[in-house]
């Protein structure tokens, strides 16, 4: 995919190697994604080497830019992530799906050499937007709430009608 994201697993020396890169909104438009608008990840790749074991760890931090829910304008959502990963040669075994201990295992082919980390990235960082996507309280654009029939603030709201998820429904008969 991309070449910032690809880890030699050959030549790779044995201890930790540390690899940086950054996605931006050209990555993820490279995954065909409308719903990111901008992005700005830092990324930050361990790579642990020990015989045939490879560990790698992947933080995840900076903002992704999408569209509010409400009122359809930009929202830039922070980002902080972890991967753990372990790396197995060889097929998945039925018996060896799932996790190890605190690292998903991800299996490669024997004569692989290298490992893509694109799709890790990609799908972590999607998986770390929440799935309601607001501004704050008071945030969004007054223009747009104006035709949801939203004020900012209400002060004729009652404390008992706050907690009363049916207050709404009083007046509908009237």
């Amino acid at each position: 995919m991309n070449d910032r994201f690809i880890i030699p697993l050959n030549g790779l020396a044995a201890g930790k190697n540390e690899f940086f890169v950054h996605a931006g909104k050209d990555f993820f438009e490279s995954f065909d994604n409308e719903e990111i608008l901008d992005a700005d990840l830092q990324i930050r790749i361990l790579v642990e080497k020990s015989g045939r074991y490879i560990g790698v760890d992947c933080d995840i931090e900076g903002t992704l830019t999408v569209e509010c829910d409400r009122c359809l304008d930009p929202l830039e959502m922070p980002i902080e992530d972890q991967v753990r990963l372990s790396v197995k040669f060889g097929e998945e075994e039925a018996s060896e799906v799932g996790q190890e201990s605190e690292r998903e295992v991800i299996f490669v082919r024997e004569d692989d050499t290298e490992l893509d980390m694109s799709q890790i990235i990609y799908d972590y960082a999607c998986l770390a937007l929440p799935m309601q996507r607001t501004h704050e309280e008071g945030g969004c654009n007054p223009e747009t709430m104006k035709y949801y029939g939203v004020t900012e603030s209400r002060s004729d709201v009652t404390e008992e009608e706050v907690g009363n998820p049916f207050a709404a429904l009083k007046d509908l008969f009237k």
